[in-house]
């Protein structure tokens, strides 16, 4: 499980929480989260670099803090850099609106500035 872990920290900038909790306590449910993890995380069509810069976005459109944050903390270590964030979290911002831009601006001031 540590390997998987490392893994996914690898693929993804930073294991959240809940993953460490299961490795502990309900390993079933950390394998079955990591698998569909790597599957998702997994360089295809879109880069991980890509597709942790549209996880931003969703998670600020969501107003999920707990996830921006997650996914902003992360990025760096990936190689994603500010501008590539703020850039797309401005397409956020015309299609869902300033109060996504704001979380995700603030997340990414917070965790990659």
């Amino acid at each position: 499980m540590k390997k998987d872990l490392n893994e996914l920290e690898e693929n993804i900038g930073k294991v959240p929480m809940i993953m460490k909790k299961w490795a502990d306590e309900d390993p079933e449910m950390a394998k079955f989260v990591l698998a569909l993890d790597k599957g998702i995380w997994s360089d295809g069509a879109l880069s991980k670099q890509t597709k942790k810069i549209i996880a931003i976005c969703v998670a600020a459109a969501l107003r999920d803090s707990h996830a921006v944050r997650a996914q902003a903390a992360g990025a760096t270590s990936i190689g994603v850099n500010y501008d590539e964030v703020e850039e797309a979290l401005r397409v956020t911002f015309l299609l869902a609106g300033m109060p996504a831009y704001v979380w995700g601006r603030t997340a990414i001031d917070e965790f990659m500035k």
